[in-house]
């Protein structure tokens, strides 16, 4: 071997030794910051990631440390940023595993910033990519989340029914819907009968105390218009009658959207500390 050829040699081995050696020094670093995200340290996992993002010229953890960065921001409730980190993976991603994960941890983070229209606009596009034919029904079940999140149960109950008629999901939402009171009703039929809209959701001391004062105040105007005492009917029926019938829609509409939040939030506890399937 000539000097000539000596010096290439060992200028190469140089260089490839070099390299070897800076990404262990890469893989550790990654690796020291999965360790920092598995122990909960997010800020600290993401000053590693983006450090490790300055120096690694090769791109090797564009995704990975991108992705990583991303569900630390969504742990932290930063969701705008995890958005950022997540659009920024999928824009690295090199292969459709990759691609299909990011993009739904966009839409996964979108339906827990309660930004329902825009995770379910991804969610169509998603549906309408033929790269993604065979995610059907990881499609349906986050669009199911998504309408649960926008308190929208029945739609919910149809998107899980497509996975399986029997989904523990589908089950929930379905007795979540049923249990709610109708708010239209509940004003409805206090139109008819003041003080019945109360007693539909429940609320039975309200609503005959409603339906009391009512009949009271409503006998009191009749009774001074048949007596010909036109100004006491008025009076008694603008001022007393009227306030205790509009107080009477106003609570049985109250009262109903009150029990639905209690229904709504109940199911989401469960679904927040018992569920044991995947959540957003």
């Amino acid at each position: 071997m000539t000097f000539v050829n000596k010096k290439y040699f060992i200028l190469i081995f140089i260089l490839f030794s070099t390299h070897l050696f800076a990404q262990n020094v890469f893989d550790e670093q990654f690796n020291y910051a999965q360790k920092l995200y598995n122990e909960e340290n997010y800020f600290d996992a993401i000053t590693e990631l983006k450090r490790l993002q300055y120096f690694d010229s090769s791109d090797k953890y564009s995704f990975t440390s991108n992705f990583l960065i991303g569900e630390c921001y969504k742990q932290g409730a930063k969701f705008s940023d995890a958005i950022n980190y997540f659009v920024s993976a999928e824009i690295c991603a090199d292969n459709i595993n990759d691609l299909y994960s990011a993009k739904e941890e966009i839409i996964r983070t979108n339906i827990l910033r309660r930004t329902t229209s825009r995770a379910l606009e991804l969610i169509d596009a998603l549906e309408n990519d033929k790269h993604f034919e065979n995610k059907t029904n990881q499609i349906n079940y986050w669009r199911g989340w998504a309408y649960i999140f926008a308190d929208d149960w029945d739609n919910a109950v149809v998107s899980f029914s497509k996975i399986n008629s029997n989904h523990e999901l589908k089950l929930l939402c379905e007795k979540t819907s049923d249990d709610l009171y109708s708010v239209g009703f509940a004003k409805g039929i206090s139109i008819l009968i003041p003080g019945a809209g109360q007693i539909y959701t429940g609320e039975y001391f309200s609503g005959f105390l409603s339906f009391g004062w009512n009949v009271l105040w409503g006998y009191l105007t009749i009774n001074s218009f048949a007596d010909d005492r036109i100004f006491d009917g008025l009076m008694t029926g603008s001022f007393l009658w009227m306030r205790f019938f509009n107080g009477n829609l106003q609570n049985a509409e109250k009262f109903a959207i009150e029990k639905n939040w209690e229904i709504s939030n109940r199911a989401l506890e469960y679904l927040q500390f018992e569920y044991p399937g995947l959540k957003p």
